[in-house]
């Protein structure tokens, strides 16, 4: 019973996350069609725009990070998604660009303080021993928000309905997810007497190599995310884009399935490794999704789905164990810092993404940026190989 990992605290934060992350990625293949538009808005200004939202994020993260450490995570936790549910109202009467992109900014602070919290508040309720394979179910939870929110956002919005409709069902879907996060127990942490305030509180220093690696790895992510409807739109490839996403997520929800548990083994820095070469293969493949289309529109249609379920594996894969990774490295304590700082890099590199992928479109096409990102994800295996994994195994604490 001691490492028991389903219980109603944990069956109700899986709930919460899903249905967070239903409302997040119901709007987010979305919101580019919307900016245009609506605002006529073009690719560029589209990409600066929705890269406000990940800045905000990455700029709070490590502040939130630092107040779960020090006072009780819950009610940290609960503020921050009463605000992110709250946002989406504004989104409805945002009249103008200038006030969209505030509500933009406020939705970007409270997701980064609501993600940080919910990883810490889920660490602290699982058992130690479970820690992996937990992780990986509660990021399973992500992935299947993934798979049925951007396609239920696409099909609103290929259906003809308004965006109003939209934002409307993602703030109901946050109002449930709200009511369940109320529902969980987590254990009393009460505030500690903190050393004067330094740089390691706020960022896991010895997490640096790692993050600088995850950051290099989510810029191409954060392109397909925001971009990959706009692509196949600009190749022609006649397609249900948001496919894409559920073929993605079931990739993911496969491989969490077995990850978590070999991650719980000892393997963290192998199934990384893994994952990556995955990606690899499949980013070249998307980039090359404009020549292959020209010789058969079917094999184009085969290879699209295709990439969509192999960048689900490498990621599914090297999701749990990049935050086991950070989490090994900080004392118990500085859980939250280890997770702010793991997701902090992570943003880093998807509004990175964001900005590259519209900037490189306009001047060029989708298919240049995903050969960009491509050539990054080799440099972060390198990287990752030379650099991260000597320096996790030197300075692991578990």
């Amino acid at each position: 019973m001691k490492d028991k990992l389903v219980t109603p605290s944990y069956c109700f934060i899986l709930a919460a996350n899903f249905l967070l992350y239903f409302g997040f990625w119901l709007i987010v293949p979305v919101l580019p069609f919307y900016l245009s538009e609506e605002f006529s808005a073009d690719n560029s200004t589209i990409g600066i725009i929705l890269s406000c939202y990940t800045v905000a994020a990455l700029c709070i993260r490590p502040f939130s990070g630092y107040l779960l450490d020090s006072f009780a995570r819950k009610p940290l936790y609960l503020v921050a998604y009463f605000v992110f549910m709250c946002i989406f109202t504004g989104y409805i009467f945002a009249s103008t660009l200038a006030v969209f992109i505030m509500f933009r900014i406020i939705h970007g602070i409270s997701f980064g303080t609501v993600t940080v919290g919910g990883n810490t508040v889920v660490i602290d309720i699982m058992p130690s021993s479970r820690r992996g394979e937990g992780l990986g179910y509660y990021g399973l939870s992500n992935n299947i928000a993934m798979a049925v929110g951007p396609m239920s956002g696409l099909f609103l919005h290929d259906a003809g309905m308004s965006y109003t409709t939209i934002f409307c069902c993602a703030l109901g879907s946050c109002i449930a997810g709200f009511c369940c996060a109320t529902l969980v127990k987590a254990p009393y942490k009460p505030p500690v007497k903190r050393d004067p305030i330094s740089l390691d509180r706020f960022i896991l220093l010895k997490g640096l190599p790692a993050g600088f690696g995850l950051l290099m790895l989510s810029i191409p992510y954060g392109m397909t995310t925001n971009y990959v409807a706009m692509y196949a739109k600009q190749i022609g490839l006649d397609v249900s884009t948001g496919l894409f996403f559920t073929f993605m997520a079931a990739g993911m929800a496969i491989s969490r399935i077995f990850s978590g548990k070999i991650v719980d083994r000892g393997k963290v820095t192998q199934v990384i490794a893994a994952g990556l070469y995955i990606v690899i293969v499949s980013f070249f493949a998307l980039s090359g999704c404009v020549y292959i289309i020209q010789w058969n529109p079917d094999a184009c249609v085969f290879v699209f789905f295709g990439v969509a379920l192999m960048l689900g594996v490498g990621f599914g894969i090297m999701f749990p164990a990049y935050n086991t990774l950070f989490v090994n490295l900080a004392p118990n304590n500085q859980r939250g810092t280890a997770t702010s700082t793991y997701l902090t890099s992570w943003d880093v590199g998807i509004g990175i993404g964001m900005l590259a992928g519209g900037y490189i479109s306009d001047i060029s096409t989708f298919d240049k940026a995903y050969l960009f990102g491509a050539c990054l994800t080799i440099v972060s295996t390198i990287y990752f190989n030379w650099k991260v994994t000597p320096h996790y195994q030197k300075n692991k604490l578990r």
